[in-house]
């Protein structure tokens, strides 16, 4: 064992520090094992202990009770600035004043984010953090990686790949729907999958989303007629504005560019596989409060929502 370990060896037991620290005050050895949940010979016990360590009888017994030794008297001092310390220890935590804080937070998220969620939290934050800097990553496969470094605090999004140590909470579900010019002439309230495989599409290619709308679409034997893929959804919405073509995405993304475009949203005609976006953080960073801050902030934001 080395001279280290030896030393750790001979400190006294926490709980023996307890106990004199309440017999001091108390004075009565009955009392104190009532107050310790234990019983009175195994309170004799610890504080034979406590003697034996000290090499001093500590306290004496007299008619008003267990009086301190001069040693107890010098040694009460410095054991309750180590319990002090000791609770110190486990409530220790560096704060996280929004309001002052200055800080950069990185937050990996699709493109789609960008346009649904992106806006309302640099609102919010800008409010309530001003000294607060946000960064938006991408969500590819160094993400898991950067999340357990903290080069990214969260990762906002469908990503079922990412696997151990990474806690996720849901914000919304998601469903399917198709986007039309609100002018098209051939799409109409009624619209079946007839009508869409007659239509041209804008196909939006990148995403796990646009893996399960493929899925779907090979399931139900459907072949669309596809006249632009794009990369991710900038863009989009301008393109469906000014042409007759329609395009399929999940519902979050859809209805917002519909808003800010006056397209026409219409239910997807066939079954497409929904899912759930979540915010994901690692282990490591569960308790830190500013991430717990951030997370906080998402969660009322979004958390609920459509």
């Amino acid at each position: 064992m080395d001279n280290s370990a030896a030393s750790l060896a001979d400190l006294p037991d926490l709980k023996l520090l307890q106990l004199f620290d309440l017999l001091y005050d108390v004075r009565n050895v009955s009392r104190v094992a009532e107050q310790l949940g234990q019983s009175q010979p195994t309170i004799s016990i610890w504080l034979g202990r406590l003697r034996d360590y000290v090499r001093d009888p500590l306290f004496i017994r007299t008619p008003g009770g267990m009086a301190p030794t001069p040693q107890a008297d010098a040694l009460i001092g410095p054991c309750r600035e180590i319990l002090e310390s000791l609770r110190r220890f486990t409530a220790w935590e560096i704060a996280f004043d929004p309001a002052t804080a200055q800080r950069r937070f990185r937050i990996c998220m699709t493109d789609a984010s960008h346009i649904t969620l992106l806006p309302r939290l640099l609102a919010h934050v800008r409010a309530q953090a001003p000294g607060v800097r946000l960064e938006a990553a991408r969500i590819d496969g160094n993400t898991e990686r950067t999340l357990e470094s903290g080069e990214a605090d969260l990762a906002i999004g469908y990503v079922p790949w990412l696997s151990g140590g990474i806690y996720q909470q849901q914000l919304y579900e998601q469903d399917w729907v198709c986007l039309a010019n609100r002018h098209h002439p051939r799409i109409r309230t009624r619209f079946g999958v007839k009508q869409y495989c007659a239509e041209g599409h804008v196909a939006v290619t990148a995403g796990t989303g646009a893996q399960l709308l493929q899925q779907a679409l090979t399931r139900e034997r459907i072949e669309r007629q596809v006249v632009l893929e794009l990369p991710g959804f900038l863009g989009l919405g301008a393109i469906v504005q000014t042409t007759d073509l329609i395009t399929t995405l999940p519902r979050h993304i859809g209805e917002t560019l519909a808003q800010a475009n006056d397209l026409a949203v219409r239910a997807c005609p066939f079954p497409v596989e929904g899912f759930a976006v979540r915010q994901h953080w690692h282990a490591r960073y569960h308790h830190e409060a500013g991430n717990r801050w951030l997370r906080g902030v998402v969660s009322q934001l979004f958390g609920g929502s459509r």
